[in-house]
C-alpha cells in the first residue's frame, strides 16, 4: 500500500471519508468496497452528498520500533479530492488520537510510547493553497453556469431587428418643443403619475 501524505484532520467531522481517486492511486481492489445508501451534508455546502461506498482499510502509524496498525472504516466518495482522506471523529475515538492544530501534530498511545505524526508548516500551507484554488474554481464555475442561465433569459429576441424600437402599451406622445417647427415627440408611459 501507499503513503497518504495529505490527510485533513477534521475534528468536526462525523465521518472518515476516502476519495475514488485515492483509492485507485493506492490500487486497491474495488471488490473490498461495500455499497451504502446514506447522504452526508457539510461537504459541499447547502448539498447532499452521496456516498458511493464503504471501505475498511488497515492503517499502519508509527515507525519500524513502534507502530499501531487499526483498521479504519472510512466512507468513500466520487467527487474530486485536494486531499487524500479525511479523518473525523470516529478515528480519534477508535485510535485515543489526539490533534494538536497548532503544531500540526497527532499523538496517540503506540506499544512502547506515545505516537506522534506530524507535518510542516509548508506543506499544510501548499494542501491549504491546492484546497482554496479548487473551491475557487468550483464556485467560478457555478457562478458561471448562473450566469449563462440569466443571460439566456434575458437574450434579446433574434428575430428583432437591433435598431429598431417598440414602444410598450399604454404610451403617449408628448412633444418635446412646442414651438419647434420639426414636432420631435417624447413617448411617456400612460400609466406614469403625474409626478
Amino acid at each position: 500500500m501507499k503513503r497518504l501524505t495529505k490527510v485533513l484532520m477534521d475534528g468536526d467531522s462525523g465521518l472518515n471519508i476516502m476519495y475514488a481517486e485515492t483509492l485507485d492511486a493506492m490500487d486497491v481492489n474495488r471488490a473490498r468496497i461495500r455499497p451504502t445508501e446514506a447522504p452526508f451534508h457539510g461537504i459541499m455546502p447547502r448539498k447532499q452528498a452521496m456516498l458511493l461506498r464503504q471501505i475498511d482499510l488497515p492503517i499502519t502509524f508509527g515507525g519500524p520500533s513502534n507502530y499501531r496498525m487499526e483498521t479504519l472504516t472510512f466512507e468513500v466518495v466520487g467527487f474530486h479530492r485536494t486531499y487524500h482522506a479525511i479523518v473525523g471523529r470516529p478515528f480519534y475515538t477508535k485510535l485515543m488520537a489526539i490533534p494538536n492544530y497548532t503544531y500540526l501534530r497527532l499523538k496517540m498511545p503506540g506499544p512502547g510510547r506515545v505516537i506522534t505524526i506530524g507535518t510542516s508548516f509548508q506543506h499544510a500551507y501548499e494542501c491549504e493553497v491546492e484546497c482554496c484554488d479548487h473551491a475557487t474554481a468550483i464556485i467560478a464555475s457555478e457562478e458561471l453556469a448562473a450566469i449563462r442561465k440569466e443571460v439566456t433569459k434575458e437574450a434579446p429576441d433574434p428575430k428583432r431587428s437591433a435598431g429598431s424600437f417598440e414602444p410598450a402599451k399604454g404610451s403617449k406622445e408628448v412633444l418635446i418643443d412646442p414651438g419647434s417647427p420639426e414636432g420631435k415627440v417624447v413617448r411617456n408611459g400612460a400609466t406614469l403619475s403625474s409626478k
